[in-house]
Formats: C-alpha cells, sequence, structure tokens
C-alpha cells in the first residue's frame, strides 16, 4: 500500500478555466435523461430567470473530475487509479451553473483513512466562476484497494 497519509489536507492548484458551452449542457443533460426545457431551449432558461441554459445538477461533476485529477495523478498521495473503486459523490450547489459560466475548481484532499491493506480517500472540490462566485462543493469517496503485492502477502499469512 504506497498511499500516503501525509498528504492528506493537502490542496492543489485551481484547474485553468473552463467555459460551459449551451453543447456541452445539452450533450449532459441527453446523456443522464434530463428533460427539462431550460436544459435545451434558452427561452425555456430565461422564462426561469437564467442568463442561459441550466446545467444539470449533476454537471458539476464534469468541471469536479478535471480538478481531481490533480491528486489521482499526484506522485505523493500514492493513489494507483488502477486500483479505484468510486464509492460515493455528494453535490451542495450555492449557485445553479448555466452555460456562458467560466469556471475554475480547486481540489482538496480532504481525508485518507487507510482501511486495513487499502484506503478511503475523500476529496473535496471547490468550484467557482472565475470572478470567484461560488457554484458547487463535490465531495468524492474513493476506495483505493490494497496492490497484488500486498494481497499476496495476505493470502501467505
Amino acid at each position: 500500500m504506497s498511499i500516503n497519509t501525509e498528504r492528506q489536507g493537502h490542496t492543489y492548484a485551481s484547474t485553468a478555466a473552463y467555459q460551459v458551452s449551451r453543447e456541452a449542457v445539452r450533450d449532459f443533460a441527453a446523456a443522464v435523461k434530463a428533460q427539462h426545457p431550460a436544459h435545451y431551449d434558452v427561452d425555456a432558461a430565461a422564462d426561469l430567470g437564467y442568463r442561459d441554459l441550466l446545467a444539470p445538477p449533476t454537471f458539476a461533476v464534469v468541471i469536479a473530475q478535471r480538478a481531481e485529477a490533480a491528486a489521482v495523478n499526484d506522485p505523493q498521495a500514492g493513489i494507483d487509479f488502477s486500483r479505484v473503486v468510486h464509492t460515493e459523490e455528494r453535490f451542495t450547489h450555492q449557485e445553479p451553473i448555466t452555460a456562458a459560466d467560466t469556471l475554475q475548481a480547486q481540489t482538496t484532499l480532504e481525508r485518507i483513512r487507510v482501511m486495513g491493506a487499502g484506503a478511503m480517500v475523500t476529496t473535496v472540490t471547490d468550484i467557482r466562476t472565475v470572478e470567484g462566485s461560488p457554484r458547487a462543493t463535490v465531495t468524492s469517496s474513493l476506495l483505493v484497494r490494497a496492490d497484488d503485492a500486498t494481497d499476496d502477502a495476505e493470502e501467505q499469512t
């Protein structure tokens, strides 16, 4: 097991700006079978008071996963992505995400809990507009299974 618990609490640099497009909102809405007209029709979104298409609530994962990659790919964290099982995703929305938003995200390795030969890793990603207006917080939990060498050693004891 190569998870480095000392990385707990580490915050990674903000991601490059992500321009939310109408096409991205429509494609995501179709993929998750979100059928509200505000996801597809600018006039329907405007009738509800939004300046552009309204992204489905789980669209935040698109931005969060880009930021979470910093933690997963951090050699000092020691997360072997081939051994990861995604266990939970929670969203807290401060303001809806809409097309034309330009967003950045920043991830913190909130908690690393060693469990036997594996570990549970929890990240918290803060998503904001480039102007600093909060949009969502995404909390993600990953189970990092023990590597094969650890599995083999445990079987022999």
